[in-house]
């Protein structure tokens, strides 16, 4: 199996265990990160989360697509210096609309079902983080890349 077929395979599994991620934007030059919850794509190709259209993260996204978005499988003890991975997808965020938005909301519910109420406000937006390249630490320093071909 080659370098890119595994890091795709630990990344489906990380992706599939943890439900939270911190995303990275900014405006103006100054960093903001937010927890969110989310859903990513088999293909890796998109991740998904949604955000009420008042919120910092959301008004960033609007000015600057450019975001990262932080997901590991920490649990905050010394044993994670050797066992945690940490994946920074590095992408373009985007609101999703129109007919493809619920087909995507329904697999997002399918994760993430206690969040049903808050992510059917007509309030909220679905975004789409479209990945550009993965960013794979383990054993604290063990890094590997994955760049997606669009």
């Amino acid at each position: 199996m080659d370098t890119s077929q595994t890091i795709c395979q630990r990344l489906r599994r990380l992706f599939e265990t943890q439900n939270l991620g911190v995303l990275a934007t900014h405006r103006s030059g100054q960093p903001y990160a937010s927890l969110v919850a989310f859903y990513a794509t088999e293909d890796l190709r998109h991740l998904f989360f949604v955000t009420p259209k008042t919120t910092r993260k959301f008004e960033n996204l609007q000015a600057d697509a450019r975001v990262a978005l932080l997901i590991n499988s920490s649990t905050n003890q010394a044993v994670d210096f050797h066992r945690a991975v940490s994946v920074t997808v590095v992408g373009k965020a985007a609101e999703v609309a129109g007919a493809e938005r619920q087909p995507i909301l329904e697999r997002y519910l399918e994760k993430h079902p206690h969040l049903e109420d808050f992510v059917r406000s007509p309030s909220c937006a679905l975004v789409r983080v479209s990945a550009q390249s993965y960013f794979m630490v383990q054993n604290f320093q063990n890094v590997m890349e994955l760049h997606v071909n669009r």
